[in-house]
Order: structure tokens, then sequence, then C-alpha cells
């Protein structure tokens, strides 16, 4: 499937501000799944773009803004083309969770298994994963269990939580939007040894207005395994993904600083459309 995305994010200042450093997370991956055919990123004020690859193999694109603004928009146009990636059988076993220790061989595992800003691993995260896995034998069907949990536990509720809220307020709360959903999984996950990551992207229908997160989780033998706990579901060809990372913190679309006023408004919308 092929689709064209229009993002664009515009901060408005009560009074100018200078001085503003930018980080960019918007540039979508190119992998098995999916082909980045074009990317364009336009940002006013108007300011030279630089771009590198993080531990991650994320690109960042970067900018400074000296002289005082009262407004900055930044502007992603990308055309990518989507295809069907690998998946698991629902009832597939392929790995024993007993011998989970075993992920660690894999290449940068460890980062997924450890706390990060908004997902821990305490002993009430724990004991909570243990009650859900319950008597289940393999790596797959646990974390299969820990979506289903996620997903029923929690309701989806639109400005319910801040894009700085931590999993266990989520979980308190019991309700929340895609990232939360993700959070809350991702610590579930790490909390019985399972390595999992959070993706940041698009849920590529039409009717999207927004990015999209879902999570991955390391099945040793298999590989990354893409779960999104909002729809309890497997991944398709309907998402984009842009960046992985230990949680939010590690792919927010845009973050940085500047110098000035806090005092300011944020207008994001993203526009999907469907390429024949």
């Amino acid at each position: 499937m092929k689709w064209e995305i229009l993002h664009r994010t515009r901060f408005n200042y009560s009074s100018p501000v200078r001085d503003s450093f930018n980080e960019v997370r918007l540039q979508p991956q190119a992998n098995d799944q999916q082909s980045l055919d074009s990317f364009l990123l336009k940002v006013l004020p108007a300011a030279r773009l630089r771009h590198y690859s993080d531990f991650y193999n994320n690109i960042i694109h970067h900018f400074e803004i000296p002289e005082p603004h009262t407004s900055l928009t930044v502007e992603s146009q990308s055309r990518v083309t989507t295809r069907p990636g690998p998946t698991l059988a629902w009832n597939a076993t392929p790995f024993p969770l007993a011998r989970i220790d075993e992920a660690l061989r894999w290449e940068r595992s460890y980062d997924f298994l450890q706390p990060s800003r908004f997902v821990d691993t305490l002993p009430e995260t724990w004991r909570l994963a243990l009650d859900v896995v319950g008597d289940r034998q393999d790596t797959w069907q646990a974390a299969l269990a820990l979506m289903h949990f996620v997903h029923t536990h929690l309701k989806y509720e639109t400005a319910s939580t801040h894009v700085h809220t931590h999993m266990q307020d989520v979980l308190s709360q019991r309700r929340g939007v895609c990232q939360d959903f993700a959070h809350v999984l991702l610590g579930l996950c790490r909390a019985v040894k399972i390595p999992a990551c959070y993706v940041s992207g698009y849920l590529a229908t039409e009717s999207a207005s927004a990015t999209h997160a879902w999570m991955e989780v390391l099945i040793p033998g298999v590989g990354w395994r893409a779960l999104d706990p909002t729809h309890n579901s497997q991944p398709g060809e309907t998402y984009v993904k842009i960046a992985v990372g230990r949680d939010y913190a590690d792919v927010a679309p845009i973050s940085g600083h500047y110098v000035g006023s806090t005092d300011r408004t944020l207008d994001v919308s993203v526009q999907i459309r469907a390429v024949e």
C-alpha cells in the first residue's frame, strides 16, 4: 500500500522567543516492511537542517533559530510504501518463557529490559505481570496475554493524560491514549524479562489526525514482533514506523528548548491519504 502523509506542527508564542534548538523525529524508516519513497521537511522561520542517526538508528533532524520569532512551524511530507510484515500465529509457541534470559544474547536487547523515564519494573509491576501470565509457558503467549490485559484493563480516552504521564498513573486511572497503552505493556513485558521497545509512527487510515504508538517484543529465535495494545492486534500494512526507543522520551516527534516566554499554544495536524 502507498501512503502520502502530511504532518504539521505549529507553535505560537505570546511574545518573541530566541535561541531555539530543536530535534525532529518525523522521517519514516526504510526497512523490510516499508519503503520511504520521498521525505521533505520544512521549517519556518527558515533554518538550516542537519540530520544524524541515533543509537537506535532513528533519523533525527536538528536545527537552530537564534533570532527572535513569535511562531515556529515544522512540516513533514512523506510518501511511504508498506508491505505485509512477518507475523506469528496467535496460537504459536516459538520460545519457552523459562529460557527468556537467552534474549540478552541479541544485540541491544539489554536497553529494552530496563526501566525508563515513563516505564518501570517495580515489584508491583512484576506481580501484576505474573498474575496475568499465569501458567503460560511460552514467551509469545505471555506477551499476547499481557497485551490483551492492557487492552481490556485500560479505557481509551482522548486527553485523559499528557505526554509526561507515567505508566503507574495510567494503571491507577485505568485510562489513557495509545502512548499510555504502549508504556504499560512495555513495563509488564520487561518485568518478566521479555525485551520490549516503544514504536512511534502512524496508523495509516484516512481519518488519522495524530501519530500513533505501539510496541515490539523480542522473541529469541524469531526476532522482534510488533503488538498494538490499543487495538489488541499485530500491526500490518496500515502502520508506518518512524522511530523506536525505550519509551516516548526517546522518540518525541519534536523536542528542544528556547529562551523566552513559556506562554504558548500548540497545534498539530496529520493528514494521511492512500495513493493508488
